[in-house]
């Protein structure tokens, strides 16, 4: 399941419709500031999966906005069988209903069923396992409701991973007090969720208490608003008298006029300033020019002279390069016609070596072919039995199509049970002697026992004749019978089983096969790592050669061929000596012309600097120079006369805007706190007359009592739950098979925060025990408040990605779930959430705007009313 768009209506702050859309597959973030609505979200995403539509609870009243109304949330959602949206409404004309393009497919608790089968068939969710509400940065955080939600979603997983739970053990008598816990649970509530039985004692003491509380928070917020009225009017009377005071008046007017004049002022001196500035900056380009053409003309004088000095050296040192060149040129010449004759030498020690070589090779090559003959031989046959036992692990159901289908048969099950609980009865009660004439189908009804009347039935009466039953519409409704059953059938057919049995035995079979598969595999690996091809290729490598004559002795060859081998290496060193010696000598001859040429240009572009001067001397351009410095200080003095005491415009124009900001925030003041004066009379008015804190008081005290009622019976069901949860629990023996793929998911994301870290587990709430890392175990209880909400949400992270393997694909929400996180861990665990983006739905609200910049992943945006409706 992904989530693809939400929207608001009627919920906490958002009174008019507001959306989030085109959540995209992977990574989704949610960036905005603190009130902008993120939680507001969040807690609306859970409403829609996990709150009934009828539900008037705490969490669902939280909902409501403080003007009243139905609080509404739909969520389009895209499942395997396409995209749908549902829609729920609480409180006022509660509804459920489920659309797929546009057509209503289910409505009410139809529509309640069809969620839960979306989100795997697990009315408690994944809320409090996968999905972190603002606040809860531990496994354990929540309501004890939300964890208890976690835990039965942990234990479904561990029941998809282990593929079988045992037989529960007790036999009968744990049957026995299994249906006698339930039993005393259904006087309270109903449902696999064990909400509160609708007119029951529970549900009575719920409706009391939420009442009771609604009536104590609206007059709790009229005598608070009528306290807050009383005490804005008295700041807001004390804030317009001073505003209003004449001596204030007079200050602002003065010192608005002084700012004004004192502007004025400096505007004229700064345009004095700016024309000193002006002339001060012609003098010092003009100076700065003739002393550069000052010290170029020097500068090319020294260069010249330097550069004919050097040039007459290089132009020696050159012809000396040349001259060692050709001295070592002859001596590589003479070392290269030694290494062609060593060469030589060598040619014809090699063919004696490989003549004696092929002789002991042609002896040796009979033994190795039949090795490789025989292990060819066995490998093939290991291969036809891979081949042929992989035909048969293709048939039959794999273990995921069996839980599904034994899914599909309980539903069916569950479904007849349904039908028969809610469906009319009649009960026969006979006269004496009179047992057995009244008929149903044939069959006599037995005394006092109840006959399920799902559909209209005739009873046969001896003697009187037959009577017709026709049950209500609730009763009639064999839909959901049917339905289950078609999709069993289906199941079976699809794996071409006739029924439940079968499908497991063809399980069975393929799993034996899947066993000779891998036997083969490893007897086919270990005769042939590379192939049977390779081992052909090395049995056709083996030469076939006749017996050698004349051959000389193989140790005799070897020993000349390692002589002519060492003095081939001797001349070819002495070769390669010559060689670098020769490259070395050429590099320096190469490097002397090249320096020659260099300093010869040098001489040349001085040269040509000179004649660039004309007949201008070095005495007329020191003049020049002098008399451009003078001109300069000259222009310097008068631009400090100029800046001498001048005012600073900026700070006036700062001056001038603050006192002209007191004025106007003055008179915007006065012409606010006027009519907020006269409005708070008004509501103060209307609230006095009304005893208010008198019916505050009442009502709490009855709430009071209501709430230690409804206490006695939560406590009741709570032990009787928990009563049920340990029978329950005897049944799960498979708990090892869950932890080992949770810690083989969870241990590349450690890896990425602590290297060579590992999580040790409770078995009672199949959550972490403790972190070892450095090889010591650290209870997670100790962490720190940021490595506890690291190594929680990496959890998380983890178990998604088994729900996704176990078939039930869930969207991870997030809700400021790092606030304990430094900047370094927090790179780190942005890499996490990019690792398990890859096949997940990941959606994370955050107000941390600088922090989570780094995150990536793909933008989203709450869109208010008004931004939905502007056009574009």
């Amino acid at each position: 399941m992904k989530i693809r768009a939400i929207t608001l209506n009627n919920v906490r702050r958002f009174t008019a419709p507001a959306r989030v859309d085109a959540i995209g597959d992977g990574l989704n973030v949610l960036c905005e500031p603190n009130e902008h609505g993120k939680s507001t979200l969040f807690d609306s995403i859970q409403a829609a999966f996990f709150k009934p539509y009828g539900s008037r609870d705490q969490e669902v009243r939280s909902l409501r906005p403080h003007a009243g109304g139905a609080p509404e949330v739909t969520v389009e959602l895209e499942i395997d069988a396409g995209r749908f949206m549902i829609t729920k409404r609480w409180l006022q004309k509660p509804a459920a209903t489920v659309h797929r393009d546009g057509t209503l497919i289910a409505q009410a608790d139809a529509a309640e069923a069809w969620i839960a089968d979306a989100l795997g068939g697990d009315a408690g969710g994944p809320s409090g396992l996968i999905w972190v509400r603002q606040g809860v940065t531990r496994l354990t955080g929540g309501s004890p409701k939300e964890e208890q939600a976690a835990l039965d979603a942990r234990r479904d997983l561990m029941t998809s991973v282990g593929e079988e739970v045992e037989a529960m053990t007790g036999g009968r008598r744990m049957d026995a007090a299994l249906a006698r816990c339930r039993a005393e649970l259904e006087i309270y509530a109903t449902g696999k969720n064990r909400a509160p039985r609708k007119n029951g004692p529970w549900k009575e003491a719920q409706e009391e208490v939420e009442s009771l509380e609604a009536r104590r928070e609206a007059l709790a917020a009229t005598a608070q608003d009528l306290h807050e009225s009383l005490a804005a009017r008295k700041r807001a009377r004390r804030d317009l008298r001073g505003w209003e005071a004449p001596d204030a008046v007079e200050d602002r007017r003065t010192k608005l006029a002084a700012a004004r004049a004192a502007h004025a002022a400096a505007e004229r001196h700064a345009e004095k300033v700016e024309t000193a500035t002006r002339a001060l900056e012609m003098a010092q380009l003009t100076a700065d020019n003739a002393r550069a053409r000052r010290d170029s003309f020097r500068e090319a004088l020294a260069e010249r002279a330097a550069a004919a000095e050097k040039v007459s050296a290089a132009d020696t040192e050159a012809a000396d390069k040349r001259a060692a060149q050709d001295e070592a040129r002859q001596r590589r010449d003479a070392a290269a016609r030694k290494l062609e004759e060593a060469q030589a030498a060598l040619k014809a020690a090699e063919r004696a070596r490989a003549l004696a070589l092929r002789a002991r090779t042609a002896r040796d090559g009979a033994a190795r072919r039949k090795e490789f003959e025989d292990r060819i031989a066995r490998a093939e046959g290991a291969r036809r039995e891979m081949e042929t036992a992989a035909a048969a692990a293709r048939t039959g159901p794999d273990a995921a199509t069996l839980r599904r289908i034994e899914a599909l048969a309980a539903a069916h099950t569950a479904a007849i049970a349904a039908r028969e609980a809610t469906a009319a009865q009649v009960v026969a009660h006979y006269d004496a002697g009179r047992d057995g004439t009244i008929r149903a189908d044939g069959t006599a009804l037995a005394d006092g026992q109840p006959l399920p009347l799902p559909r209209a039935t005739r009873l046969t009466i001896e003697g009187i004749g037959q009577l017709e039953i026709r049950p209500g519409e609730a009763g009639q409704n064999d839909r959901s019978v049917e339905d289950a059953a078609a999709a069993l059938a289906k199941a079976l057919a699809a794996v071409g089983a006739e029924d439940l049995s079968g499908a497991r035995a063809g399980t069975d079979a393929r799993a034996d096969a899947e066993r000779r598969h891998s036997e083969a595999k490893a007897v086919l690996a270990s005769l042939a790592p590379d192939g049977i091809d390779r081992l052909r290729e090395a049995l056709a490598a083996i030469p076939q050669l006749d017996e050698v004559v004349d051959a000389p002795d193989p140790d005799t060859a070897e020993a000349a061929f390692d002589a002519a081998r060492a003095a081939h290496e001797a001349a070819r060193l002495a070769s390669d000596t010559a060689t670098e010696r020769l490259s070395d000598l050429r590099n320096d001859a190469t490097r002397a012309d090249t320096t020659l040429a260099s300093l010869r240009d040098r001489l040349k572009r001085a040269e040509e600097a000179l004649a660039k001067g004309g007949d201008t001397s070095e005495a007329d351009l020191a003049a020049t120079a002098d008399a451009a410095a003078v001109a300069l200080e000259a222009a310097r003095a008068a631009h400090a006369e100029a800046t001498k005491d001048a005012p600073d415009l900026v700070s006036t124009q700062a001056a001038l805007s603050r006192a002209e900001s007191v004025e106007t925030r003055a008179q915007e003041e006065i012409a606010r706190l006027k009519p907020q004066l006269a409005q708070l009379d008004e509501r103060i008015r209307r609230s006095s007359g009304e005893a208010v804190e008198e019916q505050l008081a009442e009502t709490e005290q009855e709430l009071e009592t209501a709430r230690a009622r409804l206490d006695r019976i939560e406590h009741e069901v709570a032990v009787l739950v928990r009563l049920e949860q340990a029978l329950e629990a005897a049944r799960a023996e498979a708990r090892e098979r869950y932890f080992e793929p949770i810690a083989k998911e969870l241990k590349p994301l450690l890896h990425l925060l602590w290297p060579d870290a590992e999580l040790t587990w409770r078995e009672d709430t199949l959550l972490p025990d403790a972190l070892i890392r450095d090889g010591r175990e650290e209870p997670i209880s100790i962490l720190s408040g940021g490595t506890q909400e690291q190594v929680a949400l990496l959890v998380r992270l983890a178990f998604a990605r088994m729900l996704g393997q176990a078939g039930r694909t869930t969207p991870v929400i997030l809700d400021d779930a790092l606030i304990f996180t430094d900047d370094d861990r927090i790179e780190r665990m942005f890499d996490a959430l990019h690792r398990q983006a890859g096949d997940l739905q990941i959606i994370v609200l955050t107000c941390r705007q600088r922090a989570f910049r780094e995150l990536g992943g793909k933008a989203l945006r709450l869109s208010t009313a008004a931004e939905l409706e502007a056009p574009g």
